[in-house]
């Protein structure tokens, strides 16, 4: 489990067909290569991924067939991700928790410098859409951001950066087009199985309301 804060850039680089070598780059690279053990689990562009061998200045982790085939992992090599160590208990919690299990890719559609942010808008999936909601958390290539705006119908959603957040993650080098891996909060997925289980399923159907939106949410106590 992870928070969404991201600690150090790093690039990878394919050995093989199912390993991948990661190098830290960075003032923040200490923070991922302390203590760091065979075994661990890092968030790399927000893929929880297992270190099977630790290098001086990096470390390799498998990529199975399914995170090759579910993320952007496998897209590119050498161009940087974004890395954070698991969290430890005590540690503090300033995201959002972030389990590093990819539920889709999403591209940049718009991106634009105003005085205070860096607003950016991506298009994502209706199995993603489903759980975003004003003011909720998602996590792009494992970044915790706090949805802005969104467009249910045409699967869309803009977040607000902070200038910080957008300089020392991969989010500046994205260009239009560029694909990003999208985690929906877990809290969220929680909400939606119990409400569409049991007698919350039972009163969505006599509702004549197959959909899950805000209004059934905040009438149920989910917000």
């Amino acid at each position: 489990m992870f928070t969404g804060l991201i600690q150090a850039l790093g690039q990878v680089q394919f050995i093989g067909s199912d390993r991948v070598k990661v190098s830290c780059v960075g003032n923040g690279s200490n923070l991922i290569l302390t203590d760091l053990a065979i075994g661990d689990s890092v968030s790399v562009d927000g893929i929880c991924l297992t270190v099977i061998e630790i290098l001086p200045r990096g470390f390799v982790a498998a990529a199975s067939p399914e995170t090759l085939g579910r993320t952007t992992l496998g897209q590119s090599d050498d161009r940087f991700v974004n890395l954070e160590t698991s969290l430890r208990v005590g540690s503090k919690l300033g995201g959002h928790f972030v389990m590093g299990h990819i539920d889709g890719i999403g591209f940049l559609q718009a991106k634009e410098q105003t005085m205070t942010s860096w607003e950016m808008s991506f298009t994502t999936t209706e199995a993603i859409a489903r759980y975003i909601v004003p003011k909720g958390s998602i996590a792009v290539n494992g970044i915790s951001l706090t949805i802005a705006d969104y467009d249910d119908a045409r699967w869309w959603f803009k977040v607000a950066v902070i200038p910080l957040t957008y300089a020392e993650t991969n989010l500046c080098y994205l260009q239009l087009g560029d694909a990003v891996n999208l985690e929906a909060d877990i809290l969220g997925k929680y909400a939606a199985k119990s409400l569409y289980s049991g007698s919350s399923q039972n009163s969505l159907v006599e509702n004549g309301n197959s959909e899950l939106n805000t209004a059934f949410l905040a009438e149920n106590g989910y917000i």
